[in-house]
């Protein structure tokens, strides 16, 4: 999707481009992720009816009233976790995350196709630091039968792990926020460039993008051999040119 540009640019292109984009994928009987800014009556009457399958959104501020219904319930009421699991520590840092459900909002709420809510708890436990609390509110097309407490939590983190692997490479690695490119399709092409050469070095097995990046911009001959293109291409090339 379009990247750059003001933020109301960036707001409306990914709106716009969410439904043509998923007109190119099969998607029928798959689950659709989506951070809070898809999160569209419209855009989930497309995913459940015209293409027969499921969405998983998050509740935010720019749904309000969603955000608030679903806060409140379970503000409003006590019971354990329907499921939580903690990671192994890792670098003085443990993580554990429960999730709620329910199905009593299904018709409440004024979203099409509701047919659970949930509410997650992400505690991070830092040797030596403050530990964070988050919690996150939101929706999904599945009913119970569909989808576990437990299905519903792995869908929230796949989605957030998809987007995190890229999005911190593009921040930290390619610097993308202070970016000064704005004219013209400049933007939209850089970020594709940017994510063509993230996605090259994923194919290629690479799980660390960032040392790998470091390595190669030692030398361009160092991308070239990596690439497996050979040498005398570039000296034919030159006799052609």
């Amino acid at each position: 999707m379009p990247v750059k540009g003001s933020n109301k640019e960036k707001r409306t292109n990914e709106i716009k481009t969410a439904i043509p984009l998923l007109e190119s994928i099969d998607i029928q009987g798959k689950t659709i992720t989506a951070d809070a800014l898809l999160t569209q009556c419209d855009l989930a009457k497309y995913i459940v009816e015209i293409r027969k399958a499921h969405y998983h959104f998050t509740a935010k501020g720019n749904q309000k009233k969603l955000l608030k219904e679903v806060a409140s319930f379970f503000e409003n009421v006590s019971w354990s976790p329907d499921y939580a699991t903690q990671d192994k520590p890792n670098h003085g840092r443990k993580e554990t995350r429960k999730i709620w459900v329910t199905t009593e909002l299904n018709k409440y709420l004024k979203f099409p196709h509701v047919a659970q809510a949930f509410k997650i708890e992400r505690i991070t436990y830092r040797k030596n630091r403050k530990n964070s609390r988050v919690v996150a509110y939101g929706i999904t097309s599945k009913t119970p039968q569909m989808a576990t407490a437990e299905q519903i939590l792995r869908d929230n983190r796949q989605h957030w792990s998809i987007e995190n692997s890229c999005h911190y490479i593009l921040d930290w690695n390619f610097d993308e926020d202070r970016c000064r490119i704005s004219k013209g399709y400049g933007p939209e092409n850089i970020t594709r460039l940017r994510r063509f050469a993230i996605g090259l070095l994923k194919s290629k097995g690479v799980c660390n993008v960032a040392q790998k990046m470091r390595q190669l911009s030692f030398s361009p001959r160092l991308v070239l051999d990596y690439l497996k293109i050979p040498g005398n291409n570039h000296s034919a090339a030159a006799v052609q040119g």
